[in-house]
């Protein structure tokens, strides 16, 4: 019987963490306003990896920040990240994974999304809150160390619950393209999101984009 109660909780633990992830990487051409997101959620217990074979950005900027939110068994906690934003992107064959583990029976249970194979991603107002990031990168007219709320080539400070010091380091470009990209992160947020060719799973085990 307690075996059951524990098995039930994690079923509705593991509802909690999918559906809303589903719901916010498919949303499809959905507009939002800008910061309106950003401002109105906490980040999961999980980071979520995602790879393509080209990101094109046009009006970048980056800086540090700490996104708060919980762990998988809801304590409050926060996360060191770097926030890339961009007034548009261009991403070509887009792979997002995130795996729920302690699944009862099936162990971990791997959400993986596809979108850009043949037409790439369009986002714009786009912010990436990234915590480890390997790609070839080159900018265009890039400025290295403005304060952070100085940094107007890109959409500005993401503000809502993420803390970020607006007279920190920052750095800023007309346009960023980075090739072979690999990213862990915590929160994507964007004004629209366009995913074209976009494919959906839902499987046991762990099945991750890199």
């Amino acid at each position: 019987m307690e075996s059951q109660v524990r098995g039930g909780t994690r079923w509705k633990r593991f509802a909690v963490v999918m559906v809303p992830s589903v719901a916010a990487t498919a949303c499809i051409g959905v507009a939002l306003a800008q910061g309106a997101l950003a401002a109105s959620f906490s980040v999961s217990g999980q980071s979520f990896k995602v790879t393509a074979d080209q990101l094109v950005g046009h009006g970048f900027e980056q800086y540090g920040a700490l996104d708060n939110g919980y762990t998988l068994s809801g304590d409050q906690t926060t996360h060191p990240v770097a926030v890339s934003a961009f007034n548009s992107a261009e991403i070509t064959n887009m792979c997002q994974s995130v795996v729920t583990p302690n699944i009862p029976v099936l162990g971990s249970v791997s959400l993986v999304l596809k979108a850009g194979a043949n037409k790439p991603v369009e986002a714009s107002q786009l912010y990436i809150d990234v915590d480890d990031l390997s790609a070839d990168a080159t900018f265009n007219n890039i400025d290295i160390g403005v304060a952070a709320k100085d940094a107007g080539k890109g959409p500005g400070m993401k503000g809502g619950k993420e803390q970020a010091n607006p007279f920190g380091f920052a750095q800023q470009a007309d346009s960023a393209t980075l090739t072979g990209v690999k990213q862990t992160a915590w929160a994507t947020t964007a004004g629209t999101f366009k995913l074209s060719g976009l494919h959906m799973s839902v499987q046991a085990g762990t099945h991750e984009c890199y």
